[in-house]
């Protein structure tokens, strides 16, 4: 199984669809970012704070599986050159769309998050890197090329799943009103799902999740050669699922390259 082409697949008609993810900011949002009021998000609900991205201004700013006509447009507004990659042809056309609209600094290039040999070693001062890496299988290579392309004392802004979302089945919760563990961590739809579910994600043309532990999320970035300096919980919203009732679904993190990786254990 192709997940990155099964996945450019579903983001591509997701995109045309026009979901939450896929509606390009207005004109009067990137006016108001030229002129410094502006705030994106790394999770579905708290705005990123603005401490965690240092000076904008003239900076190299990887937008990394953000595409949709979002954050990465509101960036550039805010004085940043920005460069947004991801798998969704449709979703960085959005991009594209805005920039030319707004004549901002942002150029697209598409590709998998876990693969940036298509730009230099320590080619950016940051990277905005939003829930995203739920649709990769393996999220250490997403580290590993992170920190490469990163200045030194380069920026990683990230947000990813709180891994325990994965341990229920949503859909038979919605059904019964109950949340029972099912799964077990780490977690892929491509192998924890009975056959019968994984036939409904192909027939859908969604795309293929997988859950990624803490250690993964958290340890991967630091074995990258990260320092983790910030941290904050996000919600999501009962109607996606009954445990945003019972604890936060989302983290971002804010982590600066180190002189040099952490060792493996």
């Amino acid at each position: 199984m192709d997940t990155v082409a099964h996945n450019r697949a579903a983001w591509n008609e997701q995109s045309k669809s026009g979901n939450r993810w896929s509606v390009p900011v207005d004109r009067e949002t990137i006016e108001s970012a030229k002129t410094g009021n502006w705030d994106v998000i790394l999770t579905p609900n708290k705005s990123v704070p603005k401490n965690w991205f240092g000076d904008l201004s003239g900076k190299r700013v990887l937008c990394l599986a953000s595409g949709g006509g979002q954050q990465a447009p509101v960036l550039a507004a805010a004085g940043a050159k920005v460069v947004s990659f991801d798998n969704s042809d449709e979703q960085l056309a959005k991009d594209q769309m805005v920039a030319d609209r707004d004549g901002l600094d942002l150029t697209t290039t598409q590709g998998d998050m876990a693969d940036l040999s298509t730009f230099g070693d320590s080619a950016f001062d940051l990277i905005f890197h939003p829930v995203s890496n739920v649709f990769s299988e393996r999220i250490q290579p997403v580290w590993n090329e992170c920190a490469r392309v990163l200045k030194e004392n380069g920026r990683l802004l990230a947000g990813f799943m709180n891994p325990t979302i994965f341990l229920f089945d949503h859909e038979d919760a919605e059904e019964s009103g109950a949340l029972v563990v099912k799964y077990a961590l780490p977690y892929s739809d491509l192998t924890s799902l009975p056959p019968e579910k994984r036939a409904k994600i192909e027939e859908a043309n969604f795309a293929y999740e997988f859950g990624h532990t803490l250690d993964e999320q958290i340890g991967g970035q630091i074995n990258a050669g990260f320092s983790i300096c910030g941290f904050y919980e996000d919600s999501w919203d009962d109607d996606s699922t009954p445990l945003n009732r019972f604890t936060s679904t989302y983290i971002a993190t804010f982590a600066t390259k180190s002189n040099s990786p952490s060792p493996q254990p």
